[in-house]
């Protein structure tokens, strides 16, 4: 077995990413490379771990509390959380830390937004540009430049990075000066500043079944939410990695420009784009003058939804919603990508799916009543049920 920066690799030659054979030790030597970018995102912050140990095509289980049987150099942080539970959370500060984290089957990197020193007060807005199905990517980027002006306007600098996915992050450093709920309505009022200066582009409405366009998610924001951080490399097939950008690089950009194999290329030839984040700390007093300018957000619309699936695996649960498509032919006909909503629900230690469809285009005397689900997992053991939001 391998000892790479003190670290043994275990296992060192599993295929993590069966497209393309990529390795464990492939995955270990990629963060070895950008130890120092991806640190920028990491350093200091408890992560949660979300352990892919069998490879990117099985679903991945999170781990909240470090290993009990772990090296004496893993430093921890305790996190408390709604449900009255506490857990130990790996603190990663150094390369051979970030590596023992990587060895242990995590392949993207989950920090929360605070660090350990000052777990109450986070030091970084975090905004997540999710498109809906058949959003173009060239709408994404136009919304990331949006969120950048809006930024701007009220005195934070944004630092912009491909998600790794679909969608597109940008992020800004903040003083830690305000609490999460705070920093929450903050991200809102930008999210509802973007919608106000781009309708066409984007929304910030809750409600997944309303939405058009680009979502800017703000509840990333929220307590106990992760986000894959800078140079996290993504359980897609191709090896994605969410890589830092300048603005100058946005409109151009192409994310599957980014894999484990060109990022470290890119990451010696060019260095980080994210080197100075840390100089540029802003302060939130602007943004949440105006979120107290823009009132309540709109209230929920009620619009003709129902559930097909609730499954374990996603793979179950498409499989339902084709079910579901076989016995309604003539209304599948009607229906646009935005109105099958996919959800990855996370449940205490893994993700579990939920499909529902939105009947909003289908002629009213056409649409199928709620039937029995498809599939119908319960992720809930019996005596607990997930906390309210």
């Amino acid at each position: 077995m391998p000892d790479i920066d003190g670290v043994t690799i275990t296992s060192p030659d599993k295929v993590v990413f069966p497209q393309g054979g990529r390795t464990k030790l492939d995955l270990v030597r990629y963060y070895q490379a950008v130890a120092e970018g991806a640190l920028r995102g990491v350093s200091g912050r408890p992560m949660i771990l979300k352990r892919f140990v069998h490879g990117i095509e099985q679903e991945a289980f999170f781990q909240k509390r470090a290993p009990a049987k772990r090296p004496a150099w893993i430093e921890v942080a305790e996190l408390r959380y709604r449900s009255g539970r506490s857990a130990e959370e790996v603190v990663v500060t150094d390369t051979r830390q970030l590596l023992w984290v990587v060895n242990l089957g995590c392949v993207d990197l989950n920090p929360h937004p605070v660090r350990a020193a000052d777990l109450a007060h986070p030091d970084e807005l975090r905004i997540d540009l999710d498109p809906v199905p058949g959003v173009p990517w060239g709408q994404v980027l136009e919304t990331a430049q949006v969120a950048r002006e809006v930024l701007a306007d009220h005195g934070l600098v944004a630092w912009p990075k491909t998600s790794g996915s679909r969608g597109f992050h940008v992020y800004a450093r903040i003083t830690p000066d305000w609490d999460f709920s705070q920093v929450r309505r903050a991200a809102e009022a930008v999210a509802r500043e973007v919608e106000r200066r781009a309708p066409d582009l984007a929304t910030s409405r809750w409600w997944k079944e309303e939405r058009q366009g680009v979502f800017v998610d703000y509840n990333q924001n929220a307590y106990d939410r992760t986000v894959a951080s800078a140079y996290s490399v993504r359980p897609v097939r191709d090896g994605r990695v969410s890589t830092p950008l300048t603005w100058e690089e946005v409109p151009g950009c192409r994310p599957e420009e980014f894999t484990v194999d060109t990022v470290p290329k890119r990451f010696a030839a060019l260095g980080d784009p994210w080197e100075d984040m840390d100089l540029h700390a802003g302060s939130l007093t602007s943004l949440l003058e105006l979120a107290e300018a823009q009132g309540p957000p709109p209230e929920r619309t009620e619009v003709p939804l129902i559930e097909i699936a609730r499954a374990q695996h996603k793979d179950e649960a498409l499989a339902g919603l084709e079910a579901w498509k076989a016995r309604h032919a003539a209304v599948v006909e009607f229906l646009e990508p935005a109105d099958v909503l996919v959800d990855g629900m996370r449940g205490r230690s893994s993700v579990w799916y939920r499909i529902r469809v939105n009947l909003q285009h289908v002629p009213e005397g056409m649409r199928p009543e709620q039937e029995a689900l498809e599939a119908d997992y319960n992720p809930w053991p019996a005596d607990w049920r997930p906390p309210e939001p």
